[in-house]
């Protein structure tokens, strides 16, 4: 892990006014005091154009809402087009997979935003679009414990180290639950990976509450996260629930040891897998597209 002073683990998005362009929240690897997770989100005002180099990361662009045209270089000899995606709460993701030493330009229809999630990697992998078809389904849990994974970056994907999925929880319900944690390199049992949690939440009063804790003592925190907050998830156990009144979104970005997705359960709770009751109705909350 990189050696810098740590933040603290939430870190607040700025608001930039509507029809402007700018970046609302950023964080580097050196800013978490970590190796590879890097994230930002970018509002693009309407007809604006955002340039940009992936430099030595490779970068998966998520489209959280508007509708936007991209190009890159080396890539397609055209443009090709980025949504729509109304909100994160509506429609499935639209994303684009680059790699290191791409130069892109991101011209929006209207207003739009885009998370920039990106790791350090020495490989070149070809770029390419992930439709809302490609991405995945998995509903998960049960009770008050079911939520909506949508994968964009799996394991299995094209990629050196950068995983990202979306996560969909229904007001008043847990999520990353049973508590989970993938901060040691234990293959194939657990990756050591670094993680961040970038919340939307259905409502501007929605909120929810994360606890970062080890099984030690050492650390134990509980958190309020509003919308458009992000949470850096460096070790140890992260489990989260959503207030009554608002459904919750967040986007988890990770990497680290090696590609896998693999965690471990807090072992006082790891036997709620065995007996979850059946899913919550209201789950799966946003609909898969079918492909064509």
């Amino acid at each position: 892990m990189a050696s810098q002073k740590r933040s603290g683990p939430l870190v607040r998005s700025r608001t930039i006014p509507k029809g402007q362009s700018g970046t609302q929240i950023a964080v580097t690897p050196a800013r978490a005091a970590w190796d590879y997770v890097g994230f930002a989100v970018r509002q693009i005002a309407g007809s604006d154009t955002w340039r940009a180099r992936t430099g030595g990361n490779e970068v998966c662009l998520v489209l959280l809402s508007g509708l936007a045209s991209i190009a890159w270089s080396p890539g397609p000899a055209k443009r090709l087009r980025l949504g729509p995606r109304r909100d994160v709460f509506t429609d499935y993701p639209h994303a684009v997979y680059l790699p290191p030493g791409t130069s892109f330009e991101l011209t929006a229809s209207r207003q739009t935003e885009i998370a920039v999630c990106q790791s350090p990697t020495a490989k070149s992998l070809p770029g390419r679009m992930i439709s809302p078809a490609e991405c995945g389904l998995e509903v998960r849990g049960g009770g008050n414990a079911t939520r909506q994974i949508i994968d964009i970056l799996p394991p299995a994907a094209a990629a050196d180290r950068l995983l990202v999925c979306e996560v969909l929880t229904p007001a008043g319900n847990w999520s990353s639950y049973p508590p989970h944690k993938h901060d040691r390199h234990q293959p194939p049992v657990e990756a050591d990976l670094e993680e961040t949690y970038y919340y939307r939440f259905s409502g501007r009063d929605g909120y929810g509450i994360q606890r970062l804790y080890t099984q030690d003592g050492r650390t134990d925190h509980t958190i309020q996260v509003k919308d458009r907050d992000l949470m850096i998830v460096r070790d140890g156990y992260h489990p989260f629930v959503a207030a009554p009144g608002y459904d919750a979104y967040y986007l988890n970005t990770l990497a680290g040891s090696f590609r896998s997705m693999a965690a471990t359960d807090d072992p006082r709770y790891a036997h709620l897998r065995a007996s979850w009751p059946p899913p919550d109705p209201r789950v799966p909350m946003v609909q898969r597209p079918v492909r064509s």
